[in-house]
C-alpha cells in the first residue's frame, strides 16, 4: 500500500507493543521532581498601587485634608463645599441630587450649607514612585546650579 503523505498515520502497522506503552507511561528517575521544578515561591507581581484622592472639580488639583464649609482650592481659589464637588451630585436626578432635598440648590459651583455634602473621592493608580533621597556633596551644595551639576555628574557616571 502506498501512502499519499509521508507522515505516520493511524493506519500504520508499526505501532509499539502494549508492554512498551506501559514503559513509556511509567516515570523515570528516583521519583523526585527534576532540578528547578520543586516548590517555589510565586512570582511577585509588579502591580502599581492604588490610592484614594479628592480633586478640585474646576481645576483638577489634588486636595489634601478634609473639606470644611469655608475651604477653598489652593490652586484656583474656588469654594470646595459645593454641589459640583459632592459625591451625591447627579445631573439625571431631580434637583440634580441623589439625596431627597426639598428645593434646588443654585448655583452648583457656589458655596452652600447642604447637610448631605460628602466630598467626591476617586481611586487612582499610583504612577509615580517616591523620589530617591540623594545626599548632596558639600561642594555641590555651595554652587548655585546644584540641579544641573548633579545631572551632569550622573551623566558622567554612566561612562565610568
Amino acid at each position: 500500500m502506498t501512502r499519499k503523505y509521508r507522515q505516520r498515520g493511524y493506519q500504520d502497522d508499526d505501532r509499539p507493543a502494549p508492554s512498551r506503552l506501559r514503559e513509556l507511561r511509567e516515570p523515570r528517575g528516583d521519583g523526585r521532581p527534576r532540578r528547578g521544578y520543586g516548590p517555589r515561591e510565586p512570582r511577585k507581581v509588579n502591580m502599581p498601587g492604588f490610592h484614594e484622592v479628592t480633586k478640585c472639580a474646576r481645576c483638577g488639583a489634588s486636595l489634601s485634608g478634609s473639606i470644611e464649609f469655608d475651604s477653598q482650592c489652593s490652586r484656583c481659589s474656588t469654594d470646595l463645599h459645593t454641589c459640583a464637588q459632592c459625591s451625591w451630585f447627579d445631573t439625571g436626578s431631580p434637583f440634580e441630587c441623589v439625596q431627597p432635598i426639598k428645593s434646588r440648590v443654585s448655583p452648583k459651583d457656589g458655596r452652600n450649607t447642604c447637610t448631605y455634602f460628602t466630598p467626591c473621592v476617586t481611586v487612582e493608580r499610583e504612577t509615580r514612585t517616591p523620589a530617591p533621597t540623594v545626599a548632596a556633596s558639600p561642594a555641590a551644595a555651595s554652587s548655585p546650579s546644584t540641579a544641573s551639576g548633579s545631572a551632569r555628574q550622573a551623566f558622567d557616571d554612566l561612562f565610568k
